[in-house]
């Protein structure tokens, strides 16, 4: 059996791949990129665009290949409104179907696909659990919930596909929205918090990530979405409070209106002016908290890092950037 990756070059799956091969599995990775990593000694590199369904097709998938879906556009770098659609849907849903199609056609059966929580919209009900009401915000999560209902027509087929819906993926060469904050925090400026900052935010570790697609393959693929987020997420307040006397900076938090940001946030938007994604800024104020426990009930998963350290950890590395003192890594986008 081989396992491959496809988008196995990007955030995810530089942490999976290496996980696999210290199993002694045989792991392929797909991507567009191939950077300097180690566990190429060991891992197939095979070039491939999902956009593209004959590079999808030529792979060459197994009938016992487990195959995982990491490949994705995020919501970094932002794009203004009318590009969108544009920018998400070729690799986030038509770049999904191409994969299906392909193992359709080998005879693969078993998969593991990340979506994100971005699909559930605004907080209707809490605890957030995987039977939330889904409403995207916008294209990204819209792009990711039509993969959702592609897995549920490739089930009734016969396919055993794994979803994963992740919180805001944070760890080692991803900075994304953070690097503003942290700009912010190193220049003394104020900090303002969209709303008061007294709801928690919840991060999900990239090592947590690729241990749940690690876990979900030794549970034999469950046919089950899953959310992915830390355990007790401390309130925004207190998590920006803590990563601002860890960086001995001279900055405060600067609580505002949650509904003036946001009319001011949508005006720019609407300007095609973007300062953040609509996803994202709707729901900063809310009690966005993902039930995790399915995942610990049936695939024995249980995340090990805590949003405080998960945000220092990521500090640390951008002043270690600036400093000079970096260890050369490719970064990519955030959500």
């Amino acid at each position: 059996m081989r396992h491959v990756i496809f988008g196995g070059d990007g955030f995810v799956g530089r942490h999976l791949a290496p996980r696999l091969v210290a199993d002694g599995e045989n792991v392929v990775v797909a991507d567009i990129v191939k950077s300097d990593l180690p566990h190429y000694r060991s891992a197939r590199f095979i070039t491939c665009d999902v956009t593209d369904p004959a590079s999808v097709a030529a792979v060459g998938l197994r009938a016992d290949d487990m195959v995982y879906n990491l490949s994705a556009k995020m919501l970094s770098p932002i794009q203004v409104r009318a590009k969108r659609h544009d920018f998400f849907f070729p690799v986030n849903f038509h770049g999904t179907e191409h994969i299906m199609q392909a193992m359709d056609k080998a005879g693969a059966q078993k998969l593991v696909h990340y979506t994100t929580d971005m699909i559930y919209g605004h907080t209707v009900v809490l605890p957030m659990t995987e039977d939330h009401p889904v409403s995207p915000l916008g294209e990204y999560g819209l792009s990711k919930l039509k993969t959702e209902e592609l897995a549920a027509e490739w089930r009734k087929r016969g396919m055993s596909i794994s979803l994963f819906r992740p919180r805001l993926i944070i760890g080692p060469g991803r900075l994304g929205i953070l690097e503003k904050l942290f700009k912010l925090i190193d220049w003394n400026f104020p900090v303002p918090m969209i709303g008061s900052g007294r709801n928690p935010y919840q991060f999900i570790s990239v090592f947590d990530c690729a241990e749940a697609a690690r876990a979900a393959w030794k549970a034999g693929v469950p046919n089950e979405a899953y959310n992915l987020g830390s355990l007790n997420p401390p309130p925004v307040r207190r998590l920006l409070g803590d990563l601002i006397r860890h960086a001995g900076s001279k900055s405060i938090l600067l609580p505002t209106p949650g509904w003036a940001v946001k009319r001011t946030l949508d005006l720019l938007d609407q300007l095609n002016m973007p300062i953040m994604d609509p996803e994202q800024y709707l729901i900063a104020d809310e009690e966005c908290v993902l039930d995790v426990s399915k995942a610990e009930r049936q695939l024995g998963w249980v995340p090990q890092y805590r949003d405080e350290d998960m945000l220092i950890a990521a500090y640390s590395e951008y002043r270690a950037k600036k400093d000079g003192h970096a260890v050369a890594t490719k970064h990519v986008p955030a959500e």
